[in-house]
C-alpha cells in the first residue's frame, strides 16, 4: 500500500476533525485511557493478591515490576516492528494479547500464571502504545488537529493512570481483585471490533530492515536500568543486584550507541536524535513522567500513613489530579497555538514546580487537605502543559517513514518515566526515614521522608523548565494546516 494511501486521513484539510476521524480518534484514545490505567489499577489490590494467590511478601512486587520492566524495555523495538508490518496489525495484535492476558490474569490460580499474565500485558502495553501514538500522529496533520489529538491523548493518558488507583481500589473492595484485570477484556473486544473498519494501514513506503543487534542491546539494556531502579526502591542504592542492574543496563545502552554508528539501516538512526527538539523534548517527557507520577506514591504514603486515610479514600482524593490533567489537556492545544510549544512546555513547569513546592507546607492532620486538593488540581493541570508539549515536540517536523521511531522513543521515555520515578522517589524516603520502609517507619517518619522526596520532585520539574528555555528557545510548531 502506498503512502498516500497510508496516511490519508492525515491529508484532510482545515481545522476541524470529520465524523470519521473522531471515531479514529475515540477508538485510539480509548485504547490509550485503558493502556494507562493498567500502569495503577493493581496498585491498591497488591494486599489482596497476595492473600488471595499466596504470593510472598518479597514476591509480591513482581505483579507491578513484570509489568512495568516488559512495558519500558520492549517499547522502542516493537515501535520500529510497527514500521516494519504495519502499526495497525501490530495495534490489533497488541489489543488482542492485552485482552486474552487480561482474562488469563483474572483466572489466574497460582503466582506464576499471574506473573506470566503480567508480563504478557506488559509486552501487548509496549506493542500497543507506540503503535496507537504512530497510528494517530499519521492519522492528523501536523497543526492544530494533530495538537489537539495529542491534547486529548496526554489528558487521557495522565487521567488514566491516576483513574486505575480509583478503579483499582473500588473494584477490590465492592467485587474483587480479579476485576482490575477482567475490566480489560470488554474494551479491549470493543476496540477491536470497530478498529478494522475505520483505521487505515500506516507504514513507510521503504520498509526498514529491522536491527536486530541494536534492538537486544537497548531492549536488554532498558530491562537492567528498570529492574535497578525498581530494585534500589525496594531495598536501597546499596543493593547488590540494583547496582548491577544500573551498571549492566549503562553498558548495554553505550554498546547500543556503538552498534547505532556502524549497521546501515540502525533501529534509532543517530540524525535523528541530532534534532533538539527529538532529544531535548524526550528528556522533559521523562522528566514529566518521573515527576507526576512518582508525586502520586508519594502522596498515598502520605494520606494512609500520616493521615491514616483508607487505600479506597486514598485513591478517591486523586480524582482531583485527574482533573486537573483533563483541563490542563484540554487547555493545551490554546496555548500552544496562541504561543508555541516552548510557551506551554515553561509556563506549564512554572505552574507545576509552584504547586509541588506548595505541597511541602504539609502538616499531620487531614485539615491539610485543603491545600493538597486544590495544589494537586493545579499542578496536574501544569504538568499536563508539559506532557502535550513535550509530545508535540519530540514528533513534529519527521516525515512518515521516521514517525515510529518518533512515537516509539516518546512512548520509551514516558514508560522509563512511569516506571523509575516511583522507586527512585521511595529510595528517598526511605534513607530519610532513618532506613524504614513505608510500612514501618512512623508517621512522622514517613512525613519527613515524603518532604524531602517532594522537594526533590520539584526541583526536577523546575530542571526541565530550565532545559526547555535553554535548548528549545526558537523552537515553534507550524499551527497551519
Amino acid at each position: 500500500m502506498g503512502l498516500a494511501t497510508a496516511t490519508a486521513p492525515g491529508t484532510v484539510p482545515g481545522r476541524r476533525l470529520t465524523g470519521r476521524l473522531k471515531v479514529v480518534l475515540a477508538v485510539l484514545l480509548v485504547a490509550q485511557f485503558m493502556l494507562a490505567v493498567d500502569f495503577s489499577i493493581l496498585n491498591v489490590a497488591l494486599p489482596e493478591i497476595g492473600d488471595g494467590l499466596g504470593f510472598s511478601l518479597g514476591g509480591l512486587q513482581w505483579i507491578a515490576t513484570s509489568f512495568a520492566l516488559c512495558a519500558a524495555g520492549f517499547t522502542l523495538f516493537f515501535g520500529r516492528v510497527g514500521d516494519l508490518v504495519g502499526r495497525k496489525r501490530i495495534f490489533l495484535a497488541g489489543l488482542a494479547v492485552l485482552g486474552a492476558a487480561s482474562l488469563a490474569g483474572g483466572l489466574a490460580t497460582s503466582p506464576t500464571v499471574l506473573i506470566v499474565a503480567r508480563i504478557a500485558q506488559g509486552l501487548a502495553t509496549a506493542a500497543v502504545t507506540p503503535a496507537g501514538l504512530s497510528l494517530l500522529t499519521t492519522s492528523f496533520p501536523e497543526g492544530p488537529l494533530r495538537e489537539k489529538a495529542l491534547g486529548l491523548n496526554g489528558a487521557l493518558m495522565s487521567a488514566g493512570f491516576t483513574t486505575g488507583a480509583v478503579l483499582g481500589g473500588v473494584l477490590t473492595d465492592l467485587l474483587s481483585w480479579r476485576w482490575s484485570f477482567f475490566v480489560n477484556v470488554p474494551v479491549a473486544l470493543a476496540v477491536l471490533l470497530v478498529a478494522p473498519a475505520v483505521i487505515k494501514e500506516s507504514r513507510p513506503v521503504e520498509r526498514p530492515r529491522l536491527d536486530l543487534p541494536g534492538a537486544l542491546s537497548v531492549t536488554l539494556g532498558l530491562l537492567g536500568i528498570v529492574y535497578g531502579f525498581a530494585r534500589a526502591g525496594e531495598h536501597g542504592w546499596t543493593d547488590g543486584s540494583a547496582l548491577a542492574g544500573l551498571l549492566g543496563g549503562a553498558v548495554l545502552l553505550a554498546v547500543f550507541c556503538l552498534v547505532e554508528r556502524r549497521v546501515p539501516q540502525p533501529l534509532v538512526p543517530l540524525h535523528v536524535l541530532r534534532r533538539r527538539t527529538v532529544a531535548w523534548g524526550n528528556v522533559l517527557g521523562l522528566l514529566a513522567f518521573v515527576t507526576e507520577t512518582s508525586l502520586v506514591y508519594l502522596l498515598t504514603l502520605y494520606l494512609q500513613r500520616t493521615l491514616g486515610f483508607s487505600a479506597l479514600m486514598a485513591g478517591v482524593s486523586f480524582g482531583v489530579l485527574g482533573l486537573g490533567t483533563v483541563a490542563g489537556g484540554m487547555l493545551a492545544p490554546r496555548v500552544i497555538a496562541r504561543g508555541s510549544t516552548l510557551t506551554a512546555l515553561v509556563a506549564g513547569g512554572l505552574i507545576q514546580t509552584v504547586f509541588t513546592a506548595v505541597l511541602l507546607l504539609l502538616g499531620d492532620s487531614a485539615s491539610w487537605m485543603w491545600l493538597l486538593l486544590p495544589a494537586t488540581f493545579f499542578g496536574g493541570v501544569g504538568n499536563m502543559l508539559v506532557i502535550v508539549g513535550f509530545m508535540v515536540t519530540a514528533t513534529s517536523g519527521l516525515p512518515d517513514r521516521e514517525q515510529g521511531l518518533a512515537t516509539g522513543l516518546a512512548t520509551m521515555s514516558q514508560q522509563i518515566g512511569i516506571t523509575m520515578g516511583t522507586p527512585v522517589m521511595s529510595a528517598i524516603v526511605t534513607a530519610t526515614a532513618g532506613g524504614a520502609t513505608a510500612a514501618t517507619a512512623t508517621a512522622g517518619a514517613v512525613l519527613h521522608g515524603v518532604t524531602v522526596a517532594i522537594a526533590v520532585n520539584a526541583a526536577l520539574v523546575l530542571l526541565g523548565v530550565l532545559i526547555a528555555a535553554l535548548f528549545l528557545r526558537g523552537r515553534r510548531t507550524p499551527t497551519g494546516a
